[in-house]
């Protein structure tokens, strides 16, 4: 684990910043402790345990941000001593701080200076989401299309046929919910897409479900709507047995994300007024 070079006159948390060797930032609770005044460790564990609890009511992963590890020290003379230290995620650190001792004038720094790298950190995680979103809802329609030439050749070929078919798939994928009971669950308005309002995950969900089926159905050569429903059902049940076996979240319980279209709305801005610059 090594320590990112910074300039000295930086934060003195961006000093004591460290990268672990998967490349992700941390901070040891130690020096963290030290940096806030506490010269007795015991007194910041108990703020430690603060943000653990704060962790777990924000719905975050407390493994994900407070990993314990033991480090070796030296005593003098050569020999060392194990002493166990909480490795630190930015998030924890910055629920820490917030149960720090308010009284301590670093403290009121450090809240700033986290509150601050936090929300960059947002935003930089929601530009990644949406562009993940864009990506994935295109894919999807291009899927759903050449899904659809695959149900025609098995004989869906009207459209009321193509929607109790696409139902299929959803029923299989979302635990018996159709297109308008998923609408229902995710107080959807009318005429909101359910396709436009999927995070990433659950438009990844649905891709796969679709072109699984398509390959399905071609490789098969499933013939009659009766089949082509039956198979439609069977892919999307698979699919959402995996996510079961992984231990991920069902899509009926993920929810319901700003509408892609405005998401495009905004890349169109900025691509403009990028473009006048």
């Amino acid at each position: 684990m090594s320590k990112d070079p910074v300039p000295s006159d930086s934060s003195p948390f961006e000093q004591i910043r460290r990268v672990n060797p998967a490349g992700n930032e941390c901070w040891s609770s130690r020096e963290f402790a030290q940096i806030l005044g506490y010269s007795d460790y015991r007194n910041f564990e108990t703020v430690i345990e603060k943000a653990r609890t704060a962790c777990f009511n924000s719905g975050q992963r407390i493994d994900d941000h407070f990993v314990e590890i033991t480090e070796m020290v030296g005593i003098g003379s050569g020999a060392q001593r194990a002493i166990r230290t909480v490795m630190l995620s930015r998030y924890a650190c910055y629920l820490a701080i917030q149960n720090a001792d308010p009284a301590k004038a670093i403290v009121a720094v450090g809240q700033t200076y986290f509150a601050v790298q936090t929300r960059r950190q947002e935003l930089s995680d929601q530009e990644i989401e949406e562009g993940r979103r864009l990506l994935l809802r295109q894919e999807l329609k291009q899927h759903n299309a050449q899904l659809a030439d695959a149900a025609q050749l098995a004989g869906v070929i009207e459209p009321i046929d193509y929607a109790i078919f696409q139902n299929h798939g959803y029923m299989g994928l979302y635990g018996g919910l159709g297109a308008q009971d998923i609408h229902r669950h995710k107080s959807l308005k009318k005429g909101q897409q359910i396709l436009d309002h999927m995070g990433s995950t659950e438009l990844a969900a649905n891709l796969f479900r679709a072109t699984q089926t398509e390959e399905k159905l071609r490789r098969d050569k499933i013939r009659g709507k009766a089949n082509a429903n039956a198979t439609h059902h069977e892919v999307g049940a698979k699919v959402r047995q995996t996510i079961k076996d992984l231990g991920g979240t069902m899509p009926e319980s993920l929810p319901a994300a700003e509408s892609i279209k405005k998401i495009e709305s905004r890349q169109k801005r900025i691509g403009r007024s990028g473009g006048k610059s």
